[in-house]
């Protein structure tokens, strides 16, 4: 069952459950017109906890309770949930401002795992670089105290960054890939880069670890032949078809689906529901049970109840 929370502004695109500190059990998510929002589970209280100036997507908590928000425009910044203050953490790397800031995760030792989908397009052009497959999107590494290394580059569309639970590994979507990267941290494969899993039904986009350590991973839309065509032509004409009206280009399918795999790629949970007044699920978050989500088009977060 898919209970919809409205919010007050287009594209809820990630979402997140505060798991400690005095606003644990809430749910944070950004919208299109720069403003972080905070809901109650119930979905009854809402309130507007900062405006980032920019496009907020992907929110993580960090131990000390503020959020860091992945900005499109503006990079890596720290929300504080109280006074709504902002901070800018990070908006360059090797000293090139960000194009396309998407996801991330935070580690224990306060280690910021992050993805820039793409060094050629910016949001507003997603699609665009998604039917290009300019394969410029980056996965970064910013330590306490330190400055962003890319430690993987030449993705096809970075999109969403998750840990493991033991923190072995980290992930990253590859929307264009219909993948999930992952790059080894600890043990014998240290520094080694191989796929969680390939192959999905689908684009993914967000992805975060759950509360039951599982890798969760929004589908946004199902395999479209016509895209997939799409990506077997020559670069031009590739170019052609992002310079139609939007009307005439593919369009995401109206659908509900996300997944959950464990650390050595199998599939443990497929949720595919009927898309009856939501659609194009970005952002995926499972907290004791409950199943959150987000999207890019939608008004609103929702949750599944399993």
């Amino acid at each position: 069952m898919i209970t919809v929370h409205p919010v007050p502004g287009p594209g809820a695109e990630d979402v997140l459950v505060a798991t400690h500190g005095p606003h644990a059990g809430d749910v944070f998510t950004g919208t299109e017109d720069g403003a972080i929002w905070q809901v109650s589970p119930d979905g009854a209280r809402l309130r507007r906890v900062a405006r980032t100036g920019g496009r907020p997507l992907g929110i993580e908590q960090a131990a000390d309770g503020r959020l860091l928000v992945c900005d499109a425009h503006r990079g890596l910044l720290w929300v504080d949930v109280d006074s709504g203050s902002i901070e800018v953490l990070e908006t360059d790397v090797d000293g090139i401002r960000m194009r396309f800031c998407n996801n991330a995760a935070i580690a224990a030792d306060g280690t910021v795992w992050f993805s820039d989908s793409s060094r050629v397009h910016g949001i507003e052009e997603w699609k665009a670089d998604f039917i290009r497959v300019t394969r410029t999107g980056r996965l970064m590494r910013l330590a306490p105290g330190g400055r962003p290394e890319v430690v993987l580059d030449g993705l096809a569309f970075a999109n969403g960054v998750a840990l493991s639970a033991d923190e072995a590994f980290v992930a990253v979507a590859e929307t264009g890939g219909r993948c999930v990267t992952r790059h080894h941290l600890t043990g014998a494969r240290a520094g080694t880069t191989d796929l969680l899993v390939g192959d999905l039904p689908g684009y993914p986009d967000n992805i975060s670890r759950g509360s039951d350590g599982l890798v969760w991973v929004s589908i946004a839309s199902p395999v479209d032949p016509v895209v997939e065509r799409l990506f077997t032509l020559p670069l031009p004409l590739r170019r052609a078809v992002t310079r139609i009206p939007e009307r005439l280009q593919p369009a995401p399918k109206q659908t509900v689906r996300v997944q959950a795999f464990d650390d050595t790629g199998a599939l443990v949970h497929d949720l595919d529901v009927p898309a009856d007044g939501y659609h194009m699920v970005t952002g995926v978050r499972e907290h004791e049970g409950r199943v959150w989500l987000g999207s890019l088009h939608e008004p609103a977060i929702a949750v599944l109840d399993r």
